[in-house]
């Protein structure tokens, strides 16, 4: 199987960690490896060879991350296009790359966390094998432990394959308003999207050429282009397109396995602080100079050598960086990307 790791994303939901120079999948947040780095270590455990997608201004960061990565494994995209022109740039490298086109390929995402690897690599070798027994797409699903609505669920559509556990996919769900997202939580038949894929160069050209005709036709003119140069050139003209509203939300055979893994996305500070160690007042506190008093289950990070003192206060978010400072409570803590955006347009 080929494994493919998208890095790209700006990160801005992590800001002021998380900078469109530095994103977060560049990020040392958990443990002493990026999250990209992590995702690399499971990408070898799943693929015989491995691609990274990074956009052209981290491209550098990648290479200086992953230095055992060859300068032929980085798939550069020129600027950002979204997710459905960037897969459909690593599916034209690939198949300009000689590799057969029944070969399974998997698209991974650099910012996500996953501890059990090997519950990973087994969720992956049943989608692996399911498409290549189907030649459909196969996603892998997060079973939901909380009735989370920051995330995209996926609706079941009975079982499929029985002995392997693999589900038929009825449709996709918006992220839902926590009334609805408990409902699908109880119903037993709803995973979280985690945007991964599997299906081979040739399932999903002819899957893209069926459900996604636009999708396509900017498929065939990279295709079509005879050089990096024109490559680049195409590639620039494309209008930014997301791969579920561009794809998988309108293929009508999708399957899905239900992840036999831990996962998370830590798209915010609330679910980076569930992940990071805490002492017994439930605050985790990185940093020097940081004093606290009356202070409980709060996120707490100071990168420079300005002293930071929290007093009276739970639940909150405070990280003090070069680039910025966020105070925020930490259940609103999903509007910091909207706010951290105010400042680039402002800027």
């Amino acid at each position: 199987m080929i494994a493919v790791i998208i890095a790209g994303g700006s990160g801005t939901r992590l800001w002021p960690l998380s900078t469109p120079d530095y994103p977060k999948h560049l990020l040392c947040l958990i443990g002493e490896r990026s999250l990209m780095q992590y995702s690399y270590d499971r990408a070898r455990i799943i693929g015989e060879t491995v691609y990274v997608l990074p956009e052209i201004g981290h491209a550098g960061h990648v290479r200086k991350q992953l230095p055992d990565l060859s300068k032929d494994s980085i798939i550069v995209e020129p600027e950002r296009r979204g997710t459905a022109n960037g897969i459909i740039l690593a599916l034209d490298y690939i198949k300009r790359m000689g590799h057969p086109t029944d070969e399974p390929i998997a698209f991974l995402w650099a910012d996500q966390y996953v501890r059990d690897t090997a519950g990973f690599a087994h969720s992956f070798e049943s989608a692996e094998a399911a498409s290549k027994r189907t030649n459909r797409i196969v996603l892998v699903g997060i079973e939901p432990d909380y009735p989370a609505t920051g995330f995209g669920y996926i609706q079941k559509d009975g079982l499929f394959d029985e002995k392997d556990f693999i589900f038929n996919v009825d449709s996709f769900k918006e992220k839902p308003t926590y009334e609805l997202a408990q409902q699908y939580v109880k119903s037993g038949q709803y995973l979280w999207n985690s945007g991964y894929l599997v299906g081979s160069l040739q399932t999903f050209e002819e899957t893209i050429k069926q459900y996604a005709p636009s999708l396509y036709k900017n498929y065939q003119q990279l295709q079509s282009a005879k050089t990096d140069e024109q490559r680049t050139k195409v590639y620039l003209s494309f209008s930014p397109q997301a791969i579920d509203y561009a794809l998988t939300e309108k293929v009508k055979n999708l399957l899905v396995v239900p992840a036999n893994f831990d996962w998370l996305d830590l798209g915010s500070y609330g679910d980076l602080h569930k992940a990071s160690e805490s002492d017994e007042k439930g605050n985790h506190v990185l940093g020097k100079r940081i004093e606290m008093d009356s202070v409980e289950q709060s996120f707490i990070q100071n990168h420079e050598d300005k002293p930071v003192a929290v007093i009276g206060l739970d639940n909150v978010v405070v990280v003090n960086t070069k680039d910025g400072l966020l105070v925020a409570r930490k259940d609103m803590a999903q509007q910091v990307g909207e706010l951290s955006k105010r400042f680039e347009r402002k800027d």
